[in-house]
């Protein structure tokens, strides 16, 4: 009696490909543009304001970042096919050329609408591209790449306080800086997201200089509400920090995730004497922030 013939086993299913309009957004980090958005808003104001340059510089800073977040993929294809396989070029859902192709094409266009408002501005929106490109390139080959990334920010602030009426004034210099040290002490933490290691605690007081900054700044009667948002950045920095330092498994990913939003109260803080319109305009941003992060990974 014959045996009856084997049955093949099914092929393995291919993947399932991301719609290219999530993959782009993936890529992009988009839910992190509020951020950007209050990083001008905050410098801008800081440099006298009184002109119509914010939503250009929205826009500029906008493809700069996302042109940024793009290289940085297209950078790290070797480092993600062995850590972060979800990552849209590793998971097959876009073309790693393609990626190339659309972050050079985002960039010039980021640099183009920033470069063509005043000659300063041009100057510094050419360090923060040269910036970007550098911790593109040498971010996880150099240990102190976390400076390079609070580079992007700072000169990110300088050139859109260079767009205000008034200039680059010395406060927007000295938020630059806090803002600076504060980018410092969350990329440190955020370099541990992917790679096991020993984290310390001294990153943790970078974050506080923005608070450090306001106390000595603010007086008169912009010091109460100054101190109110000291305490709520102050407040949201420990509450991100948890999950890292004081929970068990840690969970690097919300602390940087959460920090990253925090960027928005920093920026608050920067300008802490403005309407209270004006102010609900960052909480709107931080919110924004937060809830696009639910949908789109901020790292």
């Amino acid at each position: 009696m014959s045996q009856p013939a084997s049955i093949p086993s099914a092929a393995p299913a291919p993947p399932t490909r991301a719609p290219l309009w999530r993959t782009l957004l993936v890529l992009g980090r988009v839910s992190n543009l509020p951020t950007v958005w209050s990083n001008c808003m905050a410098a801008w104001i800081l440099g006298g304001g009184g002109n119509n340059n914010l939503l250009r510089l929205c826009l500029g800073a906008s493809l700069l970042y996302i042109g940024g977040m793009f290289l940085n993929d297209a950078c790290d294809v070797w480092f993600d096919v062995r850590h972060r396989r979800e990552r849209p070029i590793p998971a097959g859902h876009i073309d790693v050329r393609t990626v190339w192709a659309l972050g050079i094409a985002l960039l010039g266009g980021g640099f183009v609408l920033l470069a063509t408002m005043n000659r300063t501005t041009a100057v510094l929106a050419l360090l923060l591209v040269t910036c970007i490109v550098l911790y593109d390139y040498l971010h996880k080959e150099m240990e102190h790449a976390p400076v390079l990334m609070a580079g992007c920010r700072f000169f990110l602030f300088l050139a859109a306080a260079s767009a205000g009426g008034e200039g680059v004034t010395g406060l927007a210099v000295w938020s630059a800086v806090a803002l600076f040290c504060y980018i410092v002490g969350l990329s440190y933490i955020a370099r541990k997201e992917s790679v096991p290691g020993l984290i310390r605690y001294w990153p943790c007081l970078l974050l506080l200089i923005p608070v450090a900054l306001a106390f000595l700044v603010n007086a008169g009667e912009s010091r109460p509400g100054a101190l109110i948002l000291m305490a709520i950045l102050a407040l949201w920095i420990l509450r991100s920090i948890r999950t890292t330092f004081w929970s068990t498994p840690r969970n690097i990913g919300r602390t940087v995730s959460s920090l990253l939003a925090g960027i928005v109260l920093v920026d608050l803080l920067a300008v802490a004497h403005v309407p209270r319109e004006t102010g609900l305009i960052f909480i709107a941003c931080f919110v924004t922030a937060l809830i696009a992060q639910r949908f789109i990974p901020a790292t």
